[in-house]
């Protein structure tokens, strides 16, 4: 008797082990995590409010899916995000991805907003063989960068758009031209291909002044560029910049045959913060909703849908575009192996809202640089030829009283 009790207190404990050991992998994992930092305040807040909430709409699109199929649990796994505000400011988006990685250990990471932060957290990517998928980022520089982690999908590079911008000007038959820029990377850079193409062109540059960014006040610089009469005006500018130009240029009444702002009339709120004096105002980018491109209106309807705004035609598209490449490296590698994913994104293609994308180098030389423009309320591609969803509206209409 002694000894069968023995036995099953033996076999008690047995089992009882059995449960207390660690789940199989496969049943342990229930999410996913993606971590990114965010300019969720600071001077690139405005630019970046388009950027979160593709992220935001991607999460919750998974999700309804199910999540994301991951052959190495056996199973689809929802998404998490998990981010922080970056304040806009480079250190702390380098500390923020150090903490992701290294102290949060997500799955994987996506990009943070900017230019100037692309460029400080590049370099972890290599470091932590981590692949990221730069989105709202662009230059010429991010070819030199040696690694063979990070990547860039938009095609919005200086010496591209700028030759796409000259040679849609020339199109128009414009001879004149006054340039204004801001004192930040991204428009100085467009400025260094910007100049020699317009000397090449033959245009009459009339006045080619720059800015501080943050500057609150244009009056005086746009009051000067009014009294040159210049048929194309030229602004070098971000977010912050577009809306200030864009008010002050009326109340000086800054009038010319072509607008061209180069970051900032795409933003979510620049329509409807200025209505009907947004027609014939262009910008770069390379996407619209009637673009011929698989999944592009959906992805309009559904962010219509969930925000009650139209996405951000530049940012909201690329951060979007972002997801879908790391989601279809994930279902194809199978896992969150950092070394598996970057060798499938590096050398495969990928079917996005803004078409096929392929990597050379670091750069997505499939997606051509592209003019848009305000027309009726909706942006349009204007130029090249090949691509564009209406013809340019030239001249620009004077502003509604």
């Amino acid at each position: 008797m002694k000894n069968r009790v023995q036995i099953l207190i033996v076999s008690f404990i047995f089992i009882v082990g059995l449960f207390c050991l660690p789940l199989p992998q496969a049943l342990a994992k229930d999410s996913m995590t993606v971590g990114f930092s965010m300019s969720l305040t600071g001077k690139y807040a405005p630019g970046a409010a388009g950027q979160m909430q593709s992220y935001q709409l991607w999460e919750e699109t998974v999700n309804k899916q199910g999540g994301i199929y991951v052959k190495k649990y056996g199973k689809k796994l929802p998404v998490k995000l998990v981010y922080y505000d970056d304040k806009s400011e480079t250190g702390t988006a380098v500390r923020v991805y150090e903490k992701l990685i290294t102290e949060d250990k997500v799955d994987v990471v996506l990009s943070p907003y900017g230019t100037a932060i692309h460029f400080a957290v590049a370099p972890m990517a290599e470091r932590y063989k981590v692949p990221i998928v730069g989105s709202t980022a662009a230059s010429v520089k991010f070819r030199d960068i040696k690694t063979r982690y990070f990547w860039f999908i938009t095609s919005c590079l200086a010496d591209r758009q700028m030759q796409a911008l000259v040679d849609l000007l020339k199109h128009l038959g414009v001879r004149s031209v006054a340039i204004i820029y801001a004192q930040e990377l991204f428009p100085r850079e467009n400025l260094q291909f910007l100049d020699p193409y317009v000397k090449e062109a033959g245009f009459n540059v009339l006045i080619r002044k720059d800015y501080p960014m943050g500057a609150k006040d244009l009056t005086t610089l746009l009051s000067q560029v009014k009294g040159k009469n210049p048929e194309a005006v030229i602004a070098l500018c971000y977010p912050a910049g577009a809306f200030t130009i864009t008010t002050q240029a009326q109340e000086v009444g800054l009038n010319p045959k072509f607008f061209f702002e180069l970051v900032g009339p795409c933003v979510v709120v620049f329509g409807p913060k200025f209505g009907a004096a947004t027609e014939g105002i262009a910008t770069m980018g390379h996407w619209s909703p009637k673009g011929k491109w698989p999944g592009a209106k959906d992805f309009y309807d559904q962010y219509m849908a969930k925000f009650n705004k139209k996405p951000d035609y530049l940012n909201s598209v690329l951060a979007y575009t972002s997801c879908q490449i790391l989601q279809q490296a994930i279902q194809k590698v199978g896992s969150f192996d950092w070394n598996k994913l970057r060798d499938y994104i590096a050398n495969n293609e990928f079917q996005t809202i803004n078409g096929p994308i392929k990597f050379t180098g670091t750069e997505n030389m499939r997606t051509p640089s592209m003019i848009l423009q305000w027309q009726k309320g909706e942006v349009e591609i204007i130029w090249p030829e090949a691509t564009a969803t209406a013809k340019p509206l030239y001249p620009k209409p004077v502003w509604p009283k």
